[in-house]
């Protein structure tokens, strides 16, 4: 495994700044699906700009996941 002072080396942090966007609209659609599955059992609807509001907030640790992801499998590809 590298060391986390290797130059070539991507940080969590960076790699998860770098997917956020990805993460965010993929929390958003998440949302907003669970929310027309909700409706089901009667819950309020959830519309999609609330949904995209609160994927602002819930895609960081989206984000933090995927790129710990990531980053275990470079790690795991360098091997």
């Amino acid at each position: 495994m590298a060391p986390a002072t290797d130059p070539g080396r991507w940080p969590v942090w960076k790699l998860a700044l770098l997917l956020y966007p990805f993460a965010a609209a993929a929390v958003a659609i998440n949302l907003f699906m669970l929310a027309l599955m909700a409706r089901a059992l009667d819950w309020p609807n959830l519309s999609p700009e609330m949904a995209l509001l609160l994927s602002v907030g819930l895609g960081v640790p989206a984000a933090w996941a995927c790129g710990r992801w990531v980053r275990r499998l470079l790690d795991e590809a360098a091997e």
